[in-house]
């Protein structure tokens, strides 16, 4: 039996009712949202995604008191940063970012500066985390967006999200949060933080499938931005310019229904065990594995030292290993799979210390098991012997 510690990339296994939910929208459902008639199924199919929308609104702290018309479905949180950055940013304006981004933020905005965006880079210190007072300066000039991820996706530092957010209300500044690897796992509030737009990917801590995700947003700031893609949405097809209402002005073309049906039966399941408890779960995985590893020779941890502060995400190398040749011999030999390289996440690994040669990566998820985090630490104190 294979142990799956890469959960930060996707959660495996996902709750029974996900898989099912899915199967049962393929072969009873399957109605198109919006392309269709007051047939039972056109309806079960619009009631399924306006429920969803609903539930995404109260999970994150929508707007208006949880207004549905404010979250828009993607394909996940990349789609969903791409909206919002290459929606709103316009040549001239000054967007910053630290240095820990995942590259669907930073090739975005690489992207924007080559048409005129101006870009700051704000140094993380060697554990990942964004000092607030490094911003607080960069803000005494203008900017015109802040953008970061909630945690780390390879280190799980945590950012001081509710100081950023505290200076960035201050200073005016639209802030959009990348909360891929918090999402399921850390309360967001988005209305009370004040956020311009938090991007969401559904496959991870959410437990939803592959292919979900979004945006949940401050209205203001969505009337600000321009679709990423314009075409049918099933509203308004008399007009040939993309309908200005909310969620139809950022969701042209057919979305991923039977994703969607699996990211609400992910979302019901989640309320139902609660996201303290999955928490607490990981905590203690997370804490097993961290004290094991801490005590293996020619292990070198990069980040965090302690489970306070962080995410069970955790990144090493191996004295005598290239992190690929680990990552294949605790396949080959152990079953347990992992993720070597470089994540998606080039400037968070220089600012880690662990540029170019990448690192392995560690995360266990809710449904690990102790002697699964066992296995591995034996694994890997194993190879350290030889």
């Amino acid at each position: 039996m294979s142990v799956y510690l890469n959960n930060a990339a996707t959660t495996w296994p996902k709750p029974e009712p996900v898989a099912r939910a899915m199967f049962d929208f393929l072969s009873s459902g399957g109605a198109n949202l919006g392309r269709g008639s007051t047939a039972g199924r056109d309806l079960k199919t619009a009631n399924l995604v306006g429920d969803l929308r609903q539930k995404v609104a109260r999970l994150f702290g929508g707007y208006e008191n949880g207004d549905p018309r404010y979250v828009t479905f993607t394909s996940g949180v990349t789609e969903a940063l791409n909206i919002v950055l290459k929606g709103y940013l316009r040549p001239g304006m000054r967007a910053v970012t630290t240095s820990m981004e995942h590259n669907s933020v930073i090739r975005p905005l690489r992207r924007l500066e080559t048409q005129g965006v101006e870009l700051t880079i704000l140094r993380c210190d060697e554990k990942g985390h964004l000092d607030p007072a490094a911003l607080r300066r960069r803000f005494q000039e203008p900017a015109d967006l802040f953008v970061l991820a909630g945690a780390s996706n390879l280190c799980g530092t945590i950012q001081d999200l509710e100081a950023i957010a505290e200076i960035c209300r201050e200073r005016k500044v639209p802030l959009v949060v990348d909360a891929a690897q918090t999402a399921g796992l850390i309360p967001h509030d988005a209305a009370s933080l004040g956020l311009a737009a938090l991007c969401f990917t559904g496959h991870k801590a959410l437990q939803g499938p592959q292919g979900t995700g979004g945006v949940v947003w401050r209205p203001d700031f969505a009337e600000k931005c321009l679709p990423l893609m314009e075409g049918g949405t099933g509203s308004r097809s008399h007009e040939e310019n993309q309908p200005e209402l909310l969620p139809d002005k950022f969701e042209a073309g057919t979305p991923n229904l039977p994703g969607l049906s699996g990211f609400s039966a992910a979302l019901d399941w989640l309320a139902t065990e609660g996201i303290d408890r999955v928490r607490r779960r990981e905590e203690v995985l997370g804490e097993r594995l961290l004290e094991g590893l801490k005590s293996l020779p020619g292990v070198r941890l990069y980040g965090s030292s302690e489970m306070e502060g962080r995410l069970p995400v955790f990144t090493l190398n191996l004295e005598g290993f290239d992190n690929n040749d680990l990552a294949r011999e605790l396949a080959q030999r152990w079953e347990i799979e992992a993720r070597p390289g470089i994540h998606c996440a080039p400037l968070a690994h220089q600012t880690l210390g662990s540029f170019p040669q990448g690192a392995l990566r560690l995360s266990p998820g809710y449904f690990n098991r102790e002697e699964e985090i066992d296995r591995c630490l034996e694994a890997i104190r194993e190879l350290a012997s030889h």
